[in-house]
């Protein structure tokens, strides 16, 4: 692990994925998932160069297929460290032989992580060093624990949207594709009041999502501040589960039916030769 801290916040990124793996305040109690086997194991994977999975486990590129498993390949790989400090950490990934196995492009994938007094900025740079465009998906992942260690029942805990959403969500099939909207939206004004039921067909999904922040946690106690700059938004856990995450996307699962190449597929977008493309997530400790 790669740990970094400032007295507020302390982090640690596991290489292997550039996983933010434990988020923590100033008096060490864990913001993020506790990882039980019994639900899922993931913490914080970087999804990369799709989000969600693509009929087939592959996706098609000139005709030919590439295999390709559920929200990419990123998070199966270690990253270079390419910088560790106190407050802040890079992490790097380029193309290589085994990524073109998946992915036949040239990439080169940022990611840097840096602390500012009770905020975690997580900052995401794709550049394409190759001579054709680069189409690509990237999404964020984050699970926080649900409840947050600050003594309130997990019922008690709801996320606020910046602005009023949509009042339907994409659909998800048993197979993960995703379909028209359809699904009326749990959310209450700007109010979405967390419980079980509503992850029993998988996750939330706005697309578009309108609010570029949202607040979690319970309404009496310390919350999370999280900022993001994506279209789409995935709000998912698994009944019983102790964590939640807040997932904003820049791309999507298939829809459902879709078969074209990838570079048609809705929601990637394309990093022309020689460009770069940049996002960022962060997540701020309010006590």
């Amino acid at each position: 692990m790669v740990r970094i801290g400032n007295g507020r916040l302390s982090a640690a990124i596991n290489p292997f994925g550039a996983e933010l793996s434990h988020l923590e305040d100033a008096g060490g109690l864990e913001l993020m998932t506790d990882a039980d086997p019994a639900f899922w194991t993931g913490r914080a994977p970087l999804l990369f160069p799709i989000v969600g999975r693509v009929h087939g486990d592959a996706i098609r590129v000139d005709g030919r297929d590439y295999p390709m498993p559920k929200h990419g390949i990123a998070r199966r790989l270690l990253f270079e460290v390419a910088h560790a400090g106190d407050t802040e950490a890079l992490f790097v990934l380029a193309d290589s032989e085994e990524t073109r196995v998946a992915y036949p492009f040239a990439f080169r994938l940022e990611v840097g992580f840096r602390l500012d007094g009770a905020t975690l900025v997580t900052e995401v740079q794709i550049a394409n060093p190759g001579e054709l465009d680069l189409p690509v998906q990237f999404g964020f992942h984050p699970a926080f624990a649900w409840p947050l260690p600050y003594g309130r029942h997990r019922a008690e805990h709801r996320m606020l949207f910046e602005a009023e959403e949509t009042p339907l969500l994409r659909g998800v099939t048993p197979d993960g594709f995703l379909t028209d909207p359809e699904r009326p939206s749990p959310v209450q004004g700007r109010e979405l009041k967390l419980a079980d039921h509503l992850f029993e067909h998988d996750a939330l999904v706005w697309d578009p999502v309108r609010s570029k922040r949202l607040c979690y946690g319970a309404p009496d106690g310390p919350q999370l501040d999280i900022a993001f700059d994506a279209p789409q938004l995935g709000v998912w856990t698994l009944p019983g589960a102790r964590y939640v995450c807040v997932e904003p996307w820049h791309g999507h699962a298939d829809p459902e039916g879709f078969a074209g190449e990838f570079r048609d597929k809705p929601g990637v977008f394309t990093v022309p030769p020689g460009g770069e493309w940049r996002t960022a997530m962060s997540v701020t400790l309010v006590v």
